[in-house]
Parts: structure tokens; C-alpha cells; sequence
């Protein structure tokens, strides 16, 4: 069977180890790429395939379309708008969102259980899907940090409606107030110097970023003696749930992660 992650770039995606990885473990003498699909294709090319496709990872620019492409979507899916898993099925294509639970089991992984407040940079795709995780885990309280209001509003939309106090403010404010969760979504230089003022009103952060590794955001917290989840947490994460999607088999995120750190060390 053929798989592959689909997105533009793509060609520094750790997916194919990390799948590879999987099948290997699981006996399956399965295959899987990375494609580039560039944006507003999507559509096209899911209707090339041929029948010896099971599934596909999903990443930027593309989890909106995947979502608009699906026969079938997941509730996490209708709720945000955004898949990152496509699984094919005679034909029929069904989409998922495994960021959500991914995000969740990181988090427990790393003993952050029920954080009631948290403030996330950033409001794009990864954004909301993990406030939809922090609705789930019972947040009370979120703030996007956002550079234009507007680019927060589909991020905002998956927390509002659940009881759940949101607010977006502006990258130059002064952020001082204390949280239990600060979430970055964006790239490490967006943030620049004020990675320690980010950190000491947090006390648990979830740096998405795993490349390079680690960022300023993730040093701060080690001095501050804080927990710390990475993006790569995330991916192996969400990973091993779409592997379980695609081939039914189950394995272990710690494996998914020690692939994608050999691959990192390589590069």
C-alpha cells in the first residue's frame, strides 16, 4: 500500500521516517513519500490516485482543502474546518484531525493535566486545533496573541461556544499576567527577546517548533524550571494515531520520536 505527507515545501518533513519507522515495527511492507501538492491542487490530485493508496498525512498549506476534499470528516474535523489526516477506503476519502488528541496525549505525557488558563501565539490552523484540545481538557480562559486580530477568528471560533472566556490581544503588548499554559504556534524568531517575559508569567510551555531545536521559548523554561513540551512531542504524537488510522496497528510515540531524532541529527 502506498501512503504519503502531502504540503508545500515539503521536503524537510520528518513524516517519512516516522511512518517508515512505524511499518517497519508493524511487519508492513508498506511505502511512504512526501508530495509536493501545492496549494488549491489538492482536489486534483486526490482525484488521479489510484486504488493502491490508503492514506495521506496532511500539512501546510493544505488542511483546509483536505478537509473540503473528505467524503467523510471526524467531529474534530466539522468542528474546525482543518484536517491533517486523509484515509482512503474504496474509494471513499474520510478526514481527521489527529493535532487534537496528539496535543493531549503531549500534555499528559508531560504531567500538564487541566490547565485552566493559557495563552497561545499565534491563531492559525494549529492554533484552534489546539484550543479545541484545551476546550476538551477543560480550559476556562484562553488569549491569542496575534499580530492582525483578524487571522485569529477561526482560532477563536473553536473555543468560544464551550463556556470558555476569550480574548486576543497584540504581539506588543505587555504580557505579564500569569497563565497556566503558554502555547507558541509560531516560528521562534516572531518572538524574538521577549522569550523570558513570555515564560515567567507561564508555568508550562508547549513550543510547538522541533526545528531547530531547542528555541529561545524552550531554553527560557529550563532555567525557570518549568515543564516544557515540543512540537516533536506533538508530531510523534499525532503520528502514531495516524498510523493506527491508516493500518490499524498501534505503536509507540516514543518510537515516532527516536526516528525523527536520528533523521534530525543527520541532517
Amino acid at each position: 500500500m502506498l501512503c504519503a505527507v502531502l504540503g508545500s515545501p515539503i521536503a524537510h518533513s520528518l513524516s517519512p521516517v516516522m511512518h517508515r519507522a512505524a511499518y517497519a515495527e508493524l511487519g508492513l511492507d508498506w511505502s511512504y513519500e512526501a508530495v509536493d501538492v501545492a496549494e488549491g491542487t489538492l482536489s486534483a490530485f486526490l482525484g488521479s490516485l489510484g486504488d493502491d493508496v490508503r492514506g495521506f498525512s496532511v500539512t501546510a498549506p493544505l488542511k483546509r482543502e483536505a478537509a473540503e476534499a473528505a467524503h467523510q470528516r471526524s467531529e474534530s474535523v466539522e468542528v474546525l474546518g482543518v484536517a491533517n489526516t486523509l484515509v482512503i477506503d474504496d474509494g471513499m476519502i474520510s478526514a481527521h484531525n489527529t493535532d487534537v488528541p496528539g496535543a493531549g496525549a503531549a500534555l499528559e505525557e508531560a504531567r500538564i493535566r487541566s490547565p485552566l488558563t493559557a495563552r497561545i501565539l499565534g491563531g492559525g490552523a494549529t492554533a484552534a486545533s489546539i484550543a479545541l484540545t484545551l476546550v476538551r481538557m477543560g480550559i476556562e480562559e484562553i488569549d491569542f496573541v496575534v499580530r492582525d486580530p483578524a487571522r485569529a477568528a477561526e482560532a477563536q471560533a473553536a473555543a468560544r461556544g464551550h463556556g470558555v472566556v476569550v480574548q486576543v490581544r497584540l504581539f506588543d503588548e505587555s504580557m505579564i499576567d500569569a497563565v497556566d499554559l503558554l502555547v507558541s504556534t509560531v516560528p521562534g524568531d516572531a518572538i524574538g527577546a521577549r522569550s523570558h517575559e513570555l515564560v515567567e508569567s507561564s508555568r508550562a510551555v508547549f513550543d510547538v517548533v522541533y526545528n531547530p531545536w531547542p528555541t529561545d521559548l524552550a531554553r527560557a523554561p529550563g532555567q525557570a524550571g518549568i515543564p516544557v513540551v515540543s512540537g516533536l512531542d506533538l508530531l510523534a504524537h499525532q503520528a502514531a494515531l495516524q498510523v493506527d488510522l491508516m493500518t490499524g496497528g498501534e505503536v509507540s510515540p516514543q518510537l515516532l520520536r527516536k526516528a525523527a531524532l536520528d533523521e534530525l541529527s543527520r541532517r
